[in-house]
């Protein structure tokens, strides 16, 4: 069997891993990448290249221990015995189950961290999590979200590359229900991972639309988005 797919050229493998690392597939178009998964080496590295980019987020959650009784819970759902054990390795450890479990989608694995982490802290801030997408394919570029410490900052984290002209430059915006239009949080450069504060905002809201423009390279000269959307998403509450 051919360890690639014909006629998928480089940019459509890595949309389609980084879809299905984030969890925005069907439920169809995601056993297909299943399957493939076990054959084709190129969309193996591109998923396993995404999931590292994505770590990051993951790591935001501070760990704390199941309980046994939530083991227990887990066990059932993957209709494993209680206590059934690999030669050498317990089942939690075998990487095939935890390659399929990540195969829920990021966002998924994102949220249960997120109530893991609220469960040992007395008192937290909401969170709020958003996925800026290329409005022309859907394909994710960036991601964005609230910092547990601090309700008024959010962390802007790219996905992957993103070239911009010379004479032009990222431009991020920001607009809730209720404001008379967006406001400017501020240029972007592509590939950097940087915390944007919103101390001077109304707290984050469901909802609320964030978006990077491509504006001239010193920003939009009236205070307003000017040039096209690259990218576009809106806040989703967590916890």
């Amino acid at each position: 069997m051919s360890d690639t797919t014909p006629g998928e050229s480089p940019e459509a493998r890595e949309q389609l891993a980084g879809e299905y690392v984030l969890g925005t597939l069907d439920a169809a178009q995601r056993a297909e990448v299943q399957q493939r998964l076990e054959y084709d080496q190129p969309l193996r590295a591109a998923v396993d290249a995404w999931e590292q980019r994505l770590l990051a987020l993951t790591a935001q959650a501070e760990p704390v221990a199941p309980s046994a009784l939530l083991w227990k819970r887990i066990e059932r759902s993957l209709n494993l015995p209680i206590g059934q054990q690999m030669p050498g390795t317990i089942w939690w450890n075998r990487l095939p189950l935890w390659r399929g479990l990540a195969g829920a989608g990021l966002a998924a694995s994102l949220i249960l961290g997120t109530l893991l982490w609220t469960q040992s802290a007395t008192v937290s801030p909401p969170t709020y999590l958003v996925v800026l997408v290329a409005p022309q394919d859907k394909a994710p570029g960036w991601v964005i979200q609230a910092s547990h410490a601090n309700a008024q900052e959010i962390q802007l984290i790219p996905l992957g590359a993103f070239e911009v002209p010379e004479d032009k430059a990222l431009e991020f915006w920001t607009k809730a229900d209720g404001w008379q239009g967006p406001v400017s949080l501020g240029l972007v450069k592509p590939g950097q991972t940087l915390s944007v504060p919103l101390d001077k905002l109304p707290p984050l809201q469901p909802n609320q639309l964030f978006e990077l423009t491509l504006e001239g390279a010193n920003g939009s000269p009236i205070g307003k988005p000017t040039g096209p959307i690259q990218f576009i998403g809106r806040a989703v509450k967590v916890i």
